[in-house]
């Protein structure tokens, strides 16, 4: 996938989670329809500028192959915590936050700044290439 091929994916309105998320439904045994689906409610960080879509995807993923499903299993809730904390400080050194506005400099949830994300090309530079490093993180992860 190149950023052309995300940008595109904005453009047919699927968001950063659903692209990062339906990137690796394979490896994590669903369909990508079933990624799009659960992480559908994550973009433009939660629609409110907070933790950015292309971290939450990536959180689900980490989590649907690291997470706990047992009671009381502390060794593989270690794990998961080990692997989310090597994502976020790899993430962290690419970007300045995990907060979608931080990211973008601007609050996608207002409309007025969500137009200066539109006009600034924000949308379709900047955030392919923010899921496009997830995913490259990811890579090295799962």
């Amino acid at each position: 996938m190149n950023k052309e091929n995300v940008a595109d994916k904005f453009k047919a309105g699927i968001d950063c989670s659903q692209v990062v998320l339906g990137y690796c439904a394979e490896q994590l045994g669903i369909t990508r329809e079933e990624a799009w689906r659960i992480a559908s409610a994550f973009g433009g960080g939660m629609g409110i500028g907070e933790t950015c879509g292309a971290v939450a995807g990536a959180m689900i993923a980490i989590g649907m192959r690291y997470g706990q499903v047992r009671e009381n299993d502390p060794e593989q809730k270690a794990v998961m915590k080990q692997k989310r904390q090597e994502f976020l400080e790899e993430f962290l050194e690419r970007y300045p936050s995990c907060r979608c506005r931080e990211i973008l400099k601007h609050d996608i949830s207002d409309p007025e700044e969500r137009q200066k994300i539109m006009e600034a090309g924000l949308l379709f530079d900047l955030c392919p290439e923010v899921v496009l490093d997830a995913m490259d993180i990811l890579d090295g992860i799962l």
